[in-house]
């Protein structure tokens, strides 16, 4: 059996003695220590803050919409539409009232009206409903 040893060839040329090998570990590690690194971390009022900051762009987008849709609608009431009401009855439908207000028109398109008018989810009517017709013309 042989065994090979292989050396740097650097010996130091004094040992320290063993109290200051530990202080200098010791020194070390509170150095470590002291030495972390941190992380930004937000707190909760942080984030709500953030948040709020994210979405302010959003906010002022539908204030925008909202109070600019205003002169749109204001155009609509001072053009002066002026719409005839009708009560529904027992066995009335949408079709025998559109084929009242406009005999000659397509009764389909005064039907489509009457639903976006009065903001009908479909073409099924009760008795007793009041609705919004529109005018023939």
């Amino acid at each position: 059996m042989s065994a090979a040893i292989a050396t740097t060839g650097f010996q130091p040329s004094r040992a320290l003695p063993r109290e200051q090998v530990e202080t200098a570990q010791v020194q070390t590690a509170q150095l470590q220590r002291a030495v972390v690194r941190t992380r930004l971390r937000l707190t909760r009022r942080g984030r709500i803050v953030f948040t709020g900051l994210a979405a302010l762009p959003l906010v002022i987008w539908a204030f925008v919409v909202v109070l600019g849709s205003g002169a749109a609608a204001a155009d609509v009431d001072s053009a002066g539409a002026v719409f005839e009401y009708v009560t529904v009855g027992q066995g009335d439908s949408l079709w025998a009232i559109a084929e009242s207000i406009d005999p000659s028109g397509d009764v389909r398109e005064v039907i489509d009206e009457i639903i976006l008018l009065n903001g009908l989810d479909d073409a099924v009517v009760e008795p007793g409903q009041r609705l919004a017709l529109p005018l023939a013309q």
